[in-house]
């Protein structure tokens, strides 16, 4: 079971992947802090300042401005994320957000599909707002 998430920035698809791999930009519009560039086989520290929580993330597969690939959660046991960047001729990009490793049979399954979405087009939303106009808009999001 798997929650696909898109949306169009209007960047160059190699903006939208420095943003995510270049901690220095990250804490922009996603986590505080992220520990390293991301490449393929590392496992990189994320962390939230705001929620005092960090976690580890494992780089899968990276394919430079077009595709990033991660694992997250438990012993390996946990949720695969696919990035995919699709650059288009007017420099606009269209990014899908696959996640990939719930569990179907799980009575909360519409729950947590739902507040999956929700975090990916939130976190995607504040990406346009860094990327298309200078603005900081995460960690504004409360529940």
């Amino acid at each position: 079971m798997n929650n696909i998430t898109k949306m169009k920035i209007l960047k160059p698809s190699y903006e939208v992947f420095e943003a995510f791999v270049d901690p220095s930009k990250i804490g922009n519009f996603w986590f505080s802090s992220s520990s390293e560039r991301w490449q393929e086989g590392k496992t990189i520290t994320l962390r939230y300042n705001e929620y005092d929580v960090q976690g580890d993330i494992k780089i899968l597969e990276i394919d430079e401005n077009k595709k990033i690939v991660f694992g997250w959660g438990d012993n390996g046991d946990g949720h695969v994320i696919t990035i995919l960047l699709n650059e288009f001729d007017d420099g606009s990009t269209i990014i899908e957000i696959k996640e990939e490793g719930f569990n179907e049979n799980d009575e909360q399954l519409i729950n947590q599909l739902l507040d999956n979405k929700e975090g990916w087009v939130y976190m995607l939303t504040c990406l346009k707002g860094y990327l298309e106009h200078g603005v900081n808009l995460r960690a504004a999001l409360v529940k």
